[in-house]
C-alpha cells in the first residue's frame, strides 16, 4: 500500500524580502567590484617588471588598432577626428554667440578656456571607451567563457596581473600622445574656423587665445585624461574578467561596461573640475 505524500505548499518570499536579498546582492557586487579594482592597481607594479613584452604588445594594439580598426589608422585617428568635429563647433558657436553681442574677438579667449577643461578630457573619455575599453572587455570576456583565463591560472599566471593591470598599465601610457593629438587637433580645429570661414583676422584670434591659454590648465587637463583612462580601463577589465554566458553574455558585459564607463567618467569630470576650479571656476577677463 502506497500512501500519498500532501503537497506543500511553498511560502513565495514578501517584496520585503526581495528587496532586501536584492540590496544586499548588490552590496556584495559592488564590494567584489571595489576589491578587483585595488587589486589591479596594486598589481601594476607587477605588471611594468614582469609581463613588459605584453604591456608593450597591449600599447601598440590600442594606440594603432588592430583589425578594420588598423586600416583607419586606429584610435589616435579616431581621436583626432572626434576632437576636430568639437574644436571645429567651439569655433562656430563661439563666433556666433559673441558676434550677436559685438565681442567675436573673444572667440580665442572660449578655445583657450573650454577646449582644455572639459572638451578634451570628455571626448578623448567617451572615444577611448568605445574603443580601447569596449576592446578589452570584448578580449578578457572571450577569454573567460573559453576557460583561458582558468587555464592562465593553472600554469602559474597571475590573471589579474596579466589581464587588468598590463591594460590599466598600456592605456596610461597610451593615453599621453592621444592627448596630445586631441589637444593640438582642437585648437587647429577651433583656428582654422573662426580665421578662415568666418574671416577673423589671425593676429586678433592668436592675441586673445594667448592671452587666455594657461599652462596649469593644460596640466590638470591632462591629469583629468589620466584619471579616466584609468576609470575606463579598471571597469571595462572587471566587466570582461566576471563575463559569463557564452558569446551574448560577452556582448552583454561589453555594454555594460560601457555604460558604466560612461557614467562614472562623467562624475569623475564633474569631480575633479569642481575639486580644480572651484565654483568660481579660477576665471579672470583681463588682457
Amino acid at each position: 500500500m502506497t500512501e500519498t505524500a500532501a503537497a506543500v505548499p511553498t511560502r513565495q518570499p514578501s517584496r520585503l524580502s526581495r528587496v532586501k536579498n536584492k540590496l544586499a546582492a548588490e552590496w556584495l557586487r559592488i564590494g567584489e567590484q571595489t576589491r578587483f579594482y585595488f587589486l589591479t592597481l596594486a598589481a601594476i607594479p607587477d605588471a611594468a617588471i614582469h609581463y613588459r613584452s605584453e604591456v608593450l604588445r597591449l600599447i601598440a594594439q590600442m594606440g594603432l588598432g588592430s583589425g578594420a580598426l588598423a586600416t583607419i589608422g586606429g584610435t589616435i585617428v579616431i581621436v583626432g577626428f572626434m576632437t576636430t568635429s568639437t574644436g571645429a563647433v567651439v569655433a562656430a558657436q563661439g563666433y556666433t554667440q559673441f558676434q550677436s553681442i559685438g565681442v567675436e574677438a573673444l572667440t580665442g579667449f572660449t578655445a583657450a578656456f573650454f577646449i582644455p577643461r572639459l572638451i578634451v578630457p570628455g571626448t578623448a573619455q567617451v572615444t577611448l571607451t568605445a574603443t580601447v575599453g569596449a576592446g578589452a572587455t570584448a578580449q578578457i570576456g572571450a577569454m573567460r567563457i573559453n576557460e583561458e583565463i582558468d587555464a592562465l591560472e593553472v600554469i602559474g599566471i597571475r590573471s589579474v596581473t596579466y589581464l587588468a593591470a598590463t591594460r590599466v598599465l598600456a592605456g596610461t601610457i597610451v593615453v599621453i600622445p592621444l592627448y596630445a593629438v586631441a589637444l593640438i587637433m582642437g585648437f587647429a580645429a577651433a583656428r582654422v574656423g573662426t580665421t578662415l570661414i568666418y574671416g577673423q583676422a589671425a593676429g586678433v584670434y592668436d592675441h586673445y587665445f594667448d592671452t587666455f591659454l594657461n599652462t596649469t590648465d593644460l596640466a590638470w587637463s591632462f591629469f583629468q585624461t589620466i584619471v579616466m583612462i584609468v576609470v575606463v580601463m579598471l571597469v571595462s577589465t572587471y566587466y570582461g574578467y566576471t563575463a559569463s554566458g557564452g558569446p551574448a553574455g560577452v556582448g552583454e558585459a561589453v555594454g555594460r561596461a560601457v555604460r558604466a564607463s560612461m557614467v562614472v567618467g562623467a562624475f569623475v569630470l564633474v569631480a575633479v573640475t569642481l575639486a580644480v576650479y572651484g565654483q568660481s571656476g579660477n576665471f579672470r577677463l583681463a588682457g
